[in-house]
């Protein structure tokens, strides 16, 4: 393992043991929840508008698994922040898989963008935002 490969092992440990953005948001404007059934990962997504209704004042997701489903979706929370619902529909998987910054094997690709599609299905089923593409492995409310 290199010296980055050790670093971003560090990032994604602190984003598990200390999550950002973890709770409920009591009357949130958008939510969905996800599950991997491949794996037991489970992810609430709570998103709050801000006074336009479409920047993402607040996002919080809640839920339980393994770590990368978890560190991913907490760093999912700070990559969002500020960004419209258009934006974050758009949002392409390599652009928060850089952001965890190892290499996944295609087990652990499911658990990293569980947070980003769960995300992704709030905002379809609150602004009507395209779904994401490859939703079939994922169950979703």
């Amino acid at each position: 393992m290199n010296e980055f490969e050790q670093m971003y092992r560090e990032v994604i440990l602190d984003h598990y043991k200390n999550p950002r953005g973890h709770g409920v948001l009591e009357h949130a404007d958008a939510e969905a929840d996800g599950q991997n059934p491949l794996c037991g990962d489970e992810v609430s997504i709570y998103v709050a508008f801000g006074e336009d209704g479409e920047t993402i004042d607040e996002v919080k997701f809640s839920g339980r698994g393994c770590a990368i489903s978890q560190a991913a979706t907490s760093m999912l929370t700070e990559m969002v922040q500020g960004r419209t619902a258009t934006e974050v529909a758009s949002l392409d998987k390599e652009e928060l898989l850089e952001e965890i910054g190892i290499p996944l094997t295609p087990v652990r690709l499911k658990c990293a963008v569980l947070g980003l599609t769960t995300l992704k299905i709030a905002l379809h089923k609150a602004k009507g935002t395209p779904l994401p593409e490859g939703i079939g492995d994922l169950e979703l409310n």
